[in-house]
């Protein structure tokens, strides 16, 4: 006899009865004000297909084995305080038919409002995203969301619809009569039947990530960060506002006369990224499924629910998440990124490095009290550290899990200074510079740690433009847009050439050892000639000691021009690694 038992149960709904049950609370769909994702015509898909009594997929719901007792933080107007249900798959297309049904606006990926507008044309049941075409030609019911949200009798509708078209096109009775089916049967898509799958409150958080990997038809892996903030709309609406306000302020460049904003050169963040960063400093964690285990009232350590816990664990995120979202704390960071050398996004490979050293900064300057002086050029080290060893780049929650762990024996400022000085030291070797970073310079990504690395170095010994007078910092400022970029890549063994001399892999022709920054009119002079060719002439236009400077600062070796191509190579990767580390030394 099987002992075996499932953990969900189907429910039958029809859609009046779910965007009822969202309307008092019933059911945890996020906010309208998420960012949404399907495109109009989408939506326009899904009704037509509604229309004609197409199935359209069922939805996966969580029972919450939190709701009874449970205060919701930052929600009101709801009938519920907490939610019976929340909704695991089928977010889009749900909230595809609460916008509509209810006509509220959405947000797209840019926090930028859109209202989804869908045309039916009654004549023959035709669906169309809104133009204006079908806005003016009475022949179309130009938003379908008016059928639902004026208030009016579905024959109220009908009739005022066939009033207004026949002034201007005569019609038969049989074409009224089809016309007014039609409308009937859209007006009917309310009725619409769905089943839920409805999991059981004991199931866990990873355990629904499974099962929803597992049943889903196109083997897609649940986003763990609209699942985050699905639990964020509905236990703390209002610290998932603040989250988005943030996000969205950070992607427009403030005009003349704004006040202060998030707005950086360095990273244009989501909400679950700097929520990964509160958890990180609020509790110690690295896991972004922490913020289940808060959000929840789960203990972290035995998996039960606890609504006091709950209520402990919120203040405690809110407090994190009012210094996360400080804008003098997030400048001050982005500050210690700049003197690091890393002037701006373009030159970050890892937003998880990004990320994680902004916990870090956070978690000197508020728990441990170290001086802003000395905290900006330890986390400058940090990131550059971090940056250039991919430290975050393989599995990186366990290895911030690991990091934050550490700092349980921290208790002050010398410990917290002493404890990333350590981990650094242990990793940055001196076989790391003189064997491990030349071996990884040996690549010809465009995106490569290193190579950032290097142009930070470069930032940080203000090191001249090859070939002229400016400075690399200067030219590559983030703040200065022109048509042309200031200063471009340039083959220092032009392409053509080594093709002529038999180097045709462009993984070698690619090599970052054979790139220098240059300004571009330099680098349209310099064309195809050989090195032998150009760098003469190029000489003439500098002193012995400019040169030699010049020289060292972009680790290319005197006379490298007559090198062989493999030989410079080679050579050039020792002196760029001794130029990175020249770069990090200078931040201690």
């Amino acid at each position: 006899m099987s002992d075996l038992k499932t953990c969900f149960k189907a429910v039958d709904y029809d859609l009046a009865s779910l965007l009822n049950y969202i309307d008092i609370g019933d059911i945890g769909l996020p906010d309208i004000q998420r960012p949404f994702v399907w495109s109009n015509a989408k939506v326009r898909d899904l009704f037509d297909s509604m229309y004609k009594g197409f199935p359209v997929g069922y939805f996966l719901f969580w029972e919450n084995g939190n709701a009874q007792g449970a205060k919701n933080i930052g929600v009101s107007g709801k009938q519920r305080s907490a939610p019976a249900r929340l909704i695991v798959d089928g977010q889009q297309r749900l909230t595809s038919l609460y916008a509509v049904f209810r006509g509220i606006k959405v947000l797209d990926e840019d926090f930028k409002e859109r209202r989804i507008e869908i045309s039916f044309r009654p004549r023959d049941g035709k669906f169309e995203v809104t133009d204006a075409a079908t806005r003016n030609d009475p022949e179309w019911v130009s938003s379908i969301s008016d059928l639902w949200t004026s208030g009016k009798s579905s024959r109220k509708l009908v009739n005022d619809f066939i009033e207004t078209l026949s002034a201007k096109t005569p019609m038969s009775e049989e074409e009224e009569e089809q016309i007014s089916h039609n409308l009937d049967r859209l007006f009917d898509v309310q009725k619409y039947p769905f089943t839920a799958l409805e999991i059981a409150p004991n199931v866990n958080e990873e355990q629904v990530a499974d099962i929803f990997v597992r049943i889903n038809s196109e083997g897609v892996k649940l986003n763990q960060a609209d699942f985050i903030l699905t639990l964020l709309s509905v236990f703390w609406d209002e610290g998932r506002h603040a989250l988005e306000r943030f996000c969205r302020a950070a992607r427009i460049p403030p005009a003349e006369g704004d006040g202060p904003s998030p707005f950086n050169h360095h990273i244009r963040p989501d909400p679950d990224q700097l929520l990964r960063v509160s958890v990180a400093l609020g509790f110690n964690r690295g896991r972004l499924k922490s913020v289940y285990q808060v959000l929840r009232g789960k203990d972290m350590d035995t998996d039960t629910f606890d609504p006091e816990r709950r209520a402990a664990q919120f203040t405690i995120l809110d407090e994190a998440q009012a210094h996360v979202l400080d804008l003098t704390n997030w400048h001050q960071f982005m500050s210690a990124l700049v003197g690091a050398g890393y002037r701006s996004g373009s030159m970050v490979s890892s937003q998880n490095a990004l990320l994680y050293a902004y916990a870090f900064y956070l978690l000197g300057r508020i728990r441990f009290a170290v001086p802003e002086r000395d905290l900006q050029k330890l986390i400058g080290r940090w990131f550059f550290f971090s940056s250039l060893t991919g430290r975050y780049t393989s599995s990186p929650e366990t290895i911030m899990d690991g990091d934050l762990n550490r700092l349980k024996e921290v208790k002050n400022a010398a410990d917290f200074r002493r404890l990333l000085d350590e981990l650094m030291t242990n990793e940055l070797t001196n076989d790391f510079w003189t064997t491990t970073l030349p071996a990884n310079l040996d690549s010809s990504s465009a995106r490569n740690p290193e190579l950032f690395a290097f142009v930070a170095a470069q930032n940080r010994l203000n090191a001249p433009v090859l070939f002229s007078h400016k400075h690399v910092s200067d030219l590559i400022d983030p703040s200065i847009k022109s048509k042309k970029k200031a200063l471009e890549r340039h083959h220092l063994f032009p392409r053509k050439y080594l093709e002529r001399m038999g180097v045709d892999d462009r993984k070698q022709v690619n090599q970052m050892a054979n790139y220098a920054l240059l300004e571009w009119p330099e680098n349209i002079d310099i064309s195809d000639e050989a090195p032998a060719i150009y760098v003469p002439e190029v000489r003439k236009r500098f002193d012995d000691a400019t040169w030699k400077a010049m020289h060292e600062l972009h680790a290319l070796p005197l006379g490298w021009e007559n090198m062989p191509y493999d030989a410079f190579l080679n050579e050039r990767r020792k002196l760029m690694a001794d130029i990175i580390r020249r770069g990090y030394g200078s931040l201690k």
